[in-house]
């Protein structure tokens, strides 16, 4: 059964689909611009120690993002 969850609550190695970017203005259309957009796949690489950044494998590349930022993408995970 799926269940959303927020990216920041996400551990290394789950995975999951970007159902909801819920910022506004030129920071969602950063994320966007750099592939975070509904239905992408991505996977949780790692955290820093502090939780702060996350960094997530993304289309093949891997993208590092702040909490800040983190909080506002809602995914779909299996």
């Amino acid at each position: 059964m799926s269940k959303l969850k927020r990216l920041n609550e996400m551990m290394p190695g789950e995975r999951g689909r970007v159902a909801v970017v819920s910022s506004s203005g030129a920071l969602r259309c950063r994320m966007m611009e750099m592939g975070l957009v509904k239905g992408a796949e991505l996977e949780v690489v790692r955290l820093a120690p502090s939780g702060d950044p996350v960094e997530i494998l993304l289309k093949g590349y891997r993208l590092a993002l702040r909490k800040r930022e983190a909080v506002n993408i809602t995914l779909v995970v299996d």
